[in-house]
């Protein structure tokens, strides 16, 4: 082997890492476009959120069957713990997420979404007395200025379901941000693809049978075609893959990096919903979203 294939093959792996954490943040953020595209059909959150988690439900299940008989089984305990965290994580989260998309633009939601690490670094501040320096307290006024400056902009053209619809997000970050925060011990043990795919199915399980309170069965197969043309894109594109890309990129060039990937997310969640919803990006809006970056990128650099 020369000098030049021994010098060259460990920088593609890591361009190969940031393109897979690039295409997985750019996926997962257009989970917002798909919902919207959704609701244009007349469904609510409810149905989109279980055609979603119907969908991706064999594939999360597959993997961890494969999990389950490759490697020890977990504790009781365990179990325990991983079903309140598919239920924090990804059903609360996920349902509060596209109940706050029925009030709010794609571009507002994803930059919501993103303020996640600034509450997982408030939480480990006020419960458990983690040090936070001027650095990432920085950061953190740069972010909350920049959504609110989009906040107020949405406000002119929505009224007050803007404000519901960004609470019910928030919300979203917040519960999300306590499965981070409680996952970190169980991600160490239990491996982070076998925690998301248990995890997942829980949250899968807790979609169906919420379904089945709220709405009548018949509702699931009425539906007109492109609903779950898109409900199957949301599963497979937007879900599963994002999830699977994500963990490969993080195994290739590290977490640090990966999440500085992320930032591409809010970005192309502002033109996507311009492109595909007709969502107008305005000066406020650039400025917003370059504020809530700035601010993000800031916090992965304390962290690194």
């Amino acid at each position: 082997m020369t000098a030049a294939t021994s010098h060259s093959t460990p920088r593609q792996v890591f361009l190969g890492g940031l393109l897979l954490a690039i295409v997985g943040a750019i996926f997962f953020s257009a989970k917002a476009i798909v919902a919207k595209l959704m609701y244009r059909y007349h469904v609510d959150a409810v149905m989109v959120i279980t055609l979603r988690m119907l969908f991706s439900f064999p594939m999360f299940a597959a993997v961890a069957v494969w999990k389950a008989r490759t490697q020890p089984p977990l504790a009781r305990a365990d179990y325990l713990r991983i079903v309140v965290l598919g239920l924090m994580g990804y059903y609360l989260s996920s349902f509060l997420d596209f109940l706050g998309l029925q009030y709010i633009s794609a571009g507002l939601e994803r930059l919501i979404l993103f303020l996640t690490p600034s509450f997982v670094m408030l939480i480990a501040f006020f419960f458990f007395k983690r040090k936070v320096g001027w650095i990432e307290w920085a950061a953190l006024l740069v972010s909350y200025f920049g959504t609110v400056l989009v906040l107020q902009h949405d406000l002119h053209t929505g009224g007050s379901d803007v404000i519901l619809g960004s609470a019910l997000v928030l919300g979203s970050a917040f519960s999300y941000s306590i499965y981070l925060i409680s996952s970190g011990e169980l991600v160490r043990r239990v491996g982070a693809m076998r925690l998301v795919a248990y995890a997942m199915c829980v949250s899968s399980v807790a979609c169906v049978i919420q379904f089945f309170i709220l709405r009548a069965p018949a509702d699931l197969v009425t539906q007109v075609a492109p609903v779950y043309q898109l409900s199957l894109f949301n599963a497979v594109f937007c879900t599963v893959l994002p999830v699977f890309l994500t963990m490969v990129a993080v195994a290739r060039i590290g977490a640090p990096t990966a999440a500085q990937a992320g930032l591409v997310g809010p970005v192309s969640t502002l033109f996507m919903g311009a492109a595909l919803l007709d969502e107008p990006i305005t000066g406020i809006q650039l400025v917003g979203t370059a504020l809530v970056l700035a601010g993000m990128w800031l916090l992965s650099r304390k962290k690194r």
